[in-house]
């Protein structure tokens, strides 16, 4: 068991005692998040880069424990951990001054097709509703080479972003994306037959440990952000250890479990990506109709509003956890009371938007 904790401390104190080094060298280099419209929740400008720190105790942990454990470094991790390197680069420079939005679209797809050619990708697409599962991508047809490298663009790219769309209160991320890896930690110790089960387990809990070492700095109120350094790796690391130790599996949960696991900021996205054009707007324009703004909105603070985010996130990574159990019932129980918290805010803004249009008539 010490072998499974070990990573998580070591995360987190790498994590930790690396944050106000960061944060001087975001002053340094002029990586500072100044409020500029009224999307932004802080007043004051706050050094970015924090996810620097969170790369740094993932990388650190991850390798040090694997070479302990005497665990095989092999050849999917090592793309895995190149992929993130790019896109914490990309990110940082993000930071420091903005990329356009293609440039950092087209890095993205670099880094999953890094993935892809150093063999991380998705194999299968699996029906929930059989046992076995149906593979529509497997190796004797000439669908696999030709789907299986856009599905795994497509997820990597779309998880990289849904985190990166959900960093929008301080804490939110990086809580989120430690209770999405402690769930993925969970599935994979409870499954040892799934790939690189030990590996998947120990680089999940780093991450979930360096995600909680940054929080004591990124909680409300917030003396440094992850900015897009963090958010983005955050969200490319857990769509490629998703991959590895989950979605290349030909089981009917091969896909069920990371979706639920990353249940909240896939939601948050879809639901943006369906606002915007129900209302004609761009896609990628942003606004302030997030479930965290959603959740201001109706006069929670912020410290309350990721409370809740929290609270939806580990819902969801529970109901994951019963659905691996096959006990359904339960599953289906703790979606239906997540769908019941989220939809209070949504519902409470749409009224108060319609007294509004109401009043103005």
């Amino acid at each position: 068991m010490t072998k499974f904790i070990l990573p998580a401390v070591i995360g987190a104190a790498i994590s930790f005692l690396s944050t106000p080094l960061v944060k001087k060298l975001a002053f340094k280099l002029g990586a500072i998040d100044i409020p500029k419209d009224d999307r932004r929740v802080h007043k004051n400008p706050i050094p970015r880069l924090g996810g620097l720190a969170i790369f740094l105790g993932f990388i650190i942990s991850s390798i040090v424990l694997l070479k302990i454990n005497d665990l095989s470094f092999n050849n999917e991790m090592l793309g895995m951990l190149l992929g993130a390197s790019i896109i914490l680069v990309m990110g940082m420079i993000d930071d420091i001054k903005p990329l356009p939005a293609k440039v950092k679209l087209l890095t993205q797809i670099v880094a999953a097709l890094i993935l892809i050619k150093f063999g991380m990708r998705i194999e299968y697409v699996t029906n929930f509703f059989k046992v076995d599962g149906i593979s529509f991508l497997s190796n004797n047809t000439i669908a696999f080479g030709i789907l299986s490298i856009p599905i795994t663009i497509f997820w990597v790219v779309g998880i990289t972003n849904t985190v990166n769309l959900i960093d929008g209160l301080d804490g939110l991320a990086a809580g989120i994306s430690a209770i999405a890896a402690l769930t993925l930690a969970y599935v994979a110790y409870a499954n040892p037959q799934l790939n690189n089960n030990q590996q998947t387990v120990m680089m999940t809990l780093a991450l979930a440990g360096s995600c909680i070492g940054f929080l004591p700095y990124n909680f409300n109120p917030a003396k440094i952000f992850m900015g897009d350094t963090g958010s983005l790796f955050l969200g490319y690391i857990l769509a490629a250890i998703s991959i590895n130790g989950f979605i290349k599996g030909a089981t009917a949960l091969a896909m069920v479990v990371p979706v639920l696991a990353l249940g909240l900021p896939i939601f948050d996205t879809t639901f943006a990506i369906l606002r915007r054009a129900f209302n004609g707007r761009p896609i990628m324009e942003a606004d302030k109709g997030h479930l965290h703004h959603r959740l201001l909105s109706i006069g929670l603070g912020q410290k309350r509003a990721v409370l809740i985010l929290y609270a939806v996130s580990f819902l969801l990574g529970t109901s994951a956890a019963f659905l691996l159990k096959q006990k359904y019932t339960n599953s289906f129980i703790m979606l239906v009371i997540t769908a019941t918290i989220v939809a209070i805010p949504i519902n409470q803004t749409w009224i108060e938007k319609q007294k509004t249009s109401g009043n103005k008539e």
